[in-house]
């Protein structure tokens, strides 16, 4: 009976993290409302600017739970500058926890507040959530072939994020995509809308871009043996090398992004991620941890390997560039190789070369924890407070799917 309670205890490790994260969206979502009605009459620039402080304060709570309260330990290898830098940010996709390790990276950039995401279309109907990532610049994919990825809610979300004058870095998240990204169309739209006149690429007034691409397209997962079969005969009937512990690189989101942005584009950064704790007592490699798993403290470490790439050693033709992101999986695979199926013990569970255990200070991640915890722990004291916040959680949820679906 007590073993029981034990175990149940410790499978329900993730309902503290679940339930602040959900119970302070309503608090979160009036705040955010609120400065949307209050800078309805102000330049866009300032909207933005708050917007994205908002949102790196409620990205730093989930950071507190990702990383502070599961204790996992992140490892770097590499170099990851200090400073932000105008990048495309190239990895492995095995785990609804990518975009955690993406949020853990631009946060010791200080690059946090401004990550866009490209969503799941059915994520659109989340309650509150949906609706506001529509409203921070997200945009909703369909599942449908990458060839069909339509670039017009990229333009969309560039133009309409970079058409600011001295607006904050930005970062996105890709999938797939027939995504096009144009200076041209930036430089067009902001001149016509006489925000800033920007004669160069490299102008002070063009904001920074730390764009995240998984060229894989899909994650990997080495139960779906259909998937990574199909992904390896593809590699095979291209003439490429068969990749293990990868999948087959796709080229379009990468090249279109790197043709946009090579006027401005300071680097490529080649990441690759490796959860510790994920291979099976026969030595087989198992699924990569979900968030609900990984919440429940089951990845002691994560591993992850960056590779900081001059974009003037990256070639800009189609053909060229696929045969070298090809090349750039083919050395991801190695260090995956070497992680997980080293015979060599010493070598095993660590990529080659030194690591740094990169911490993050609870003076990054505890006052947003603090502060909408309390924001939310004082509405509901009040008897108004607790009406507020359920005509929030219900009206807000009603009204969000009404404008994503009119948006739609």
């Amino acid at each position: 009976m007590l073993l029981s309670l034990v175990l149940h205890m410790y499978s329900m490790r993730c309902v503290l993290p679940a339930a602040v994260l959900l119970g302070t969206a309503p608090t979160y979502v009036l705040v955010w409302g609120a400065w949307r009605l209050l800078s309805a009459f102000l330049p866009a620039r300032f909207y933005q600017a708050v917007d994205d402080r908002l949102y790196c304060i409620y990205q730093n709570m989930v950071l507190f739970f990702f990383e502070n309260y599961t204790g996992v330990q992140v490892l770097l290898y590499g170099d990851l500058p200090k400073n932000k830098e105008n990048i495309i940010y190239l990895a492995n996709h095995q785990s609804t926890v990518d975009w955690i390790i993406a949020d853990m990276l631009a946060v010791r950039q200080n690059a946090l507040g401004h990550v866009r995401y490209v969503l799941k279309d059915g994520l659109k109907w989340l309650p509150l959530y949906g609706c506001y990532f529509s409203q921070h610049r997200g945009m909703q994919k369909k599942h449908t072939r990458p060839d069909r990825f339509s670039d017009v809610h990229i333009r969309s979300l560039i133009n309409g994020t970079r058409s600011f004058m001295k607006v904050p870095a930005l970062s996105a998240v890709f999938t797939l995509g027939n995504c096009t990204l144009l200076w041209d169309d930036l430089k067009q739209k902001v001149n016509c809308n006489r925000k800033v006149h920007i004669n160069k690429p490299n102008s002070v007034y063009a904001s920074q871009m730390y764009l995240v691409i998984f060229p894989e397209g899909t994650r990997y997962n080495p139960e779906l043996t259909k998937v990574l079969s199909a992904s390896q005969a593809f590699a095979a009937q291209e003439g490429l090398a068969v990749l293990k512990h990868v999948l087959t690189p796709r080229v379009k989101a990468t090249h279109v992004a790197f043709d946009s942005m090579k006027h401005y584009l300071d680097a490529i950064y080649d990441v690759t991620v490796a959860f510790e704790g994920t291979v099976d007592d026969k030595g087989q490699r198992r699924e990569a941890p979900s968030m609900v798993e990984f919440l429940c403290k089951e990845c002691p470490k994560i591993h992850i390997h960056i590779d900081r790439i001059d974009k003037k050693d990256v070639p800009e033709e189609r053909v060229c560039l696929r045969r070298w992101l090809h090349e750039r999986f083919e050395i991801k695979d190695k260090l995956l190789i070497e992680f997980y199926d080293s015979l060599d013990p010493e070598r095993r569970n660590r990529f080659p070369g030194e690591s740094v255990n990169s911490k993050l200070s609870l003076k990054k991640t505890l006052p947003s924890l603090l502060l909408l915890g309390g924001l939310t722990a004082g509405m509901l004291m009040t008897e108004v407070g607790r009406r507020l916040y359920v005509k929030t959680w219900v009206c807000g949820t009603l009204v969000g799917c009404l404008w994503v679906g009119i948006k739609a």
